[in-house]
């Protein structure tokens, strides 16, 4: 086994372009988001007697949570030049700070909806949202008592197949609740050509983007040991 106090890393060249191109994409979505909710949608304010104010905190930090910070927990893990305890408490960290914001996200839509009387988990992305949140804090939870506390090899080696792939699968899971509930919601607004619209189309496509760019930069992006 090698010992990451000693060891010297090389990044490979195509993996290093492809963790910048998803930084790129993921600043984009947030960005587009920010254009979206607070130029056409009225702003972001959780405590706010506006509900379309209330509800509009809970795509930016569903977003910023479950998938931004997502995929940088990944890549950090895979591509940052450091030991390996470091990568690992960094992973966790960023994980832990992407649950804090899906908890206060998904609160903030339960808000909505009883001060619109509007009934809960009635559609499908609520069904995808609701289900990759409880799937997200298990792997956590899982990956936690396994990989920070527990000191069996034997498991984490039998383990760490499972969490790598299940990461991967809760990112796109999380992006596919992202595009249902931006499609949801231009439906509801009745938007069709305008430029809002597109500026909703553009946000989706950015999202997506940015969880295949850091799912390719997470698969190649390996550091080479040199001897």
């Amino acid at each position: 086994m090698i010992n990451d106090t000693v060891a010297t890393y090389r990044y490979r060249r195509p993996a290093s372009g492809l963790t910048g191109v998803a930084h790129l994409f993921g600043i984009l979505s947030i960005i587009l988001l920010l254009v979206w909710l607070i130029h056409y949608r009225g702003s972001i304010e959780y405590d706010s007697e506006n509900p379309a104010r209330v509800f509009n905190a809970h795509p930016f930090l569903m977003f910023v949570g479950f998938i931004f910070l997502s995929g940088e927990a990944m890549m950090a893990f895979k591509t940052v030049p450091a030991e390996r305890n470091v990568r690992k408490f960094m992973h966790m960290i960023l994980h832990v700070i992407a649950i804090i914001l899906g908890i206060v996200g998904i609160c903030a839509v339960f808000k909505y909806h009883d001060m619109q009387n509007i009934e809960d988990m009635y559609s499908l992305h609520s069904w995808i949202g609701m289900g990759t949140f409880c799937l997200y804090c298990l792997q956590w939870l899982v990956g936690f008592l396994v990989f920070m506390v527990g000191d069996s090899s034997v498991t984490k080696d039998r383990m760490i197949g499972w969490h790598m792939a299940g990461g991967r699968a809760l990112l796109f899971m999380s992006i596919c609740a992202a595009l249902t509930g931006l499609m949801e919601k231009a439906h509801f607004l009745g938007l069709r050509t305008q430029t809002e619209a597109r500026l909703v189309n553009f946000t989706a496509l950015s999202i997506l983007l940015f969880g295949v760019f850091v799912d390719l930069s997470v698969v190649l992006g390996r550091y080479i040991y040199i001897k």
